[in-house]
């Protein structure tokens, strides 16, 4: 392909002959800018929902030392930002890892790859949204509706666990409700919620940094972890929490066909999204550690931040933070189900999806594809429902939705990898943005942060599916929920395979990409 033709038309034409260029016609309203792309990638992270609600499963695996975790994950996870920043300036479209990988191993790969993605989203918007449990009960007791008031609240509890369905049942039907009404709507829900977040996390992190108990050198022990058996495996469990943060930065992809000026404004976002987190959450595990009134007498493990933030403040200041973890619970939810929708949209419109036709449609009233975000929604209730009185609800679906997305990753970055190494990426090195200028690129260093990037993924992959009784099966006798990632994976990889060859078989089309900028594999 010559440079003139990977010139975003945008740049003179506007944004719809751009993605016009990519094989679709502008269905989706552009009601997203440089911030609310931002907020769609910082959101989905959202360090004060995922550190508040796994904060005290890290600590009770590897103890303070768990803390080591984060910049490990960190790394690996900013590696894979920066493929899927070049990825995004290049092809700037909805359903981004469905897109990417077809494009870059043929629709085959690509529409299992999305497949997966579909899939560990929806596990994801449960996830975040029984986050409420972890905070709302903290605020007001009256929050502990299952039980009454004064029942056990604890996620890991029977009565904590059943609570938390139902707070998440009804945060879902709202967010449900908002990403249905309009984008504008959902952009700045989320961009409200990340304002809150952000203020949230500075006023955290510099009250508990003012309230001391110990040094920052607590890190450098393993007080509080799990007793017994080798501290290695403990530490790797303890990365679960790390790794479920870190993740979510694509959503930023996942509105590019709402963005304005894609192909400048979602690679920055991408990676800002990630480094922003990055450097907050951080600070946050450090701070909750340094101020913890204990380390020792089982509070951490089973209270988590949420615990701390009460014991440090008191009942008023601690329950006016907590209302920020409360926002950001919400605008997390609610950025999720929008990636979700999109990923749902985007493979429906190449008849890659049972009922496409309706899973495809967007309305011209909101300018929303109203039926996949209710899938998205009514999928993760039903995610929810399954599991009620299932006390290892928040550890194993965490654990399972964070190894989807890990695969679907994968499944970008491995063929990405290949390409690289064959140099056929080059030529998309000579895309201009809609200025006129260079997009974002790694240049000679492609090839080393590709290749790390999916080494890293793999072993992560490995380490969350690892069948440990702690997170899987808290009964500890129950060999199939030990191994229910792996099932319940193997399963839906088993369902899909299903539908995509009686697919073929009645000559349906599936995942047929456009012609531009496609070389099938």
């Amino acid at each position: 392909m010559s440079a003139h033709q990977n010139v975003a038309p945008s740049a003179a034409s506007g944004e719809a002959e751009g993605l016009a260029a990519l094989g679709y016609r502008q269905e989706l309203r552009r009601g997203v800018g440089s911030f609310s792309s931002f907020a769609a990638g910082f959101s989905f992270v959202s360090i004060l929902t995922t550190v508040f609600q796994l904060f005290g499963l890290g600590f009770g695996f590897g103890g303070a030392a768990f803390f080591w975790t984060w910049p490990l994950v960190f790394a690996g996870q900013m590696l894979v930002a920066l493929n899927f920043a070049q990825l995004a300036a290049w092809w700037p479209v909805s359903g981004a890892i469905f897109q990417w990988s077809s494009r870059l191993a043929g629709r085959v790969f690509g529409w299992f790859t999305g497949w997966t993605m579909i899939v560990g989203q929806i596990l994801t918007v449960a996830v975040a949204a029984v986050a409420l449990q972890a905070v709302l009960p903290s605020i007001w007791n009256g929050f502990q509706i299952v039980g009454g008031s004064h029942a056990d609240a604890a996620p890991t509890s029977a009565t904590g666990a059943e609570n938390a369905v139902l707070l998440g049942c009804v945060l879902l039907a709202v967010t449900t409700v908002v990403t249905i009404l309009s984008v504008r709507l959902m952009a700045l829900a989320t961009s409200a919620g990340v304002v809150v977040e952000l203020l949230g996390v500075s006023a955290l992190v510099g009250l508990l940094f003012f309230l001391p108990k110990r040094s920052a050198t607590v890190v450098l022990h393993t007080t509080g972890a799990a007793p017994g058996g080798s501290y290695l495996f403990a530490w790797l469990a303890s990365a679960l929490m790390a790794a479920y943060v870190l993740v979510g930065f694509d959503a930023a992809g996942e509105l590019s066909e709402e963005t304005r000026a894609p192909r400048r404004t979602t690679p920055k976002t991408i990676v800002r999204a990630v480094a922003v987190s990055g450097l907050g959450g951080g600070l946050l595990i450090l701070a909750g550690l340094i101020a913890a009134p204990s380390l020792t007498d089982g509070n951490l493990a089973t209270g988590g931040l949420a615990w701390v933030v009460s014991e440090r403040f008191g009942a008023v200041l601690g329950r006016l933070l907590l209302c920020t973890v409360a926002v950001a619970v919400f605008a997390c939810t609610l950025a999720c189900q929008t990636a979700g929708a999109r990923m749902v949209f985007s493979m429906a419109r190449e008849n890659a999806l049972p009922f496409s036709g309706a899973l495809a449609k967007v309305s011209p009233r909101t300018g929303t594809p109203i039926v996949a975000s209710l899938v998205v929604g009514v999928g993760a209730v039903a995610t929810l429902l399954v599991n009620i009185g299932q006390t290892a609800l928040f550890t194993a679906l965490s654990s399972l939705c964070i190894a989807m997305l890990y695969l679907a990753y994968l499944g970008v970055t491995g063929p990405l990898l290949l390409r690289r190494l064959t140099g056929w990426t080059s030529r998309w090195e000579t895309t201009l943005d809609e200025d006129g200028a260079a997009v974002f690129g790694l240049g000679r260093f492609g090839v080393a942060v590709s290749a790390v990037a999916v080494l890293y993924q793999a072993a992560m992959v490995v380490n969350l599916l690892w069948p440990r009784a702690a997170v899987y099966d808290t009964t500890g006798h129950t060999w199939w929920l030990r191994y229910s990632a792996v099932l319940f994976i193997a399963a839906s990889s088993a369902a899909g395979a299903l539908y995509y060859a009686f697919s073929h078989r009645t000559h349906r089309v599936v995942a047929v990409l456009p012609a531009a900028g496609l070389e099938a594999a």
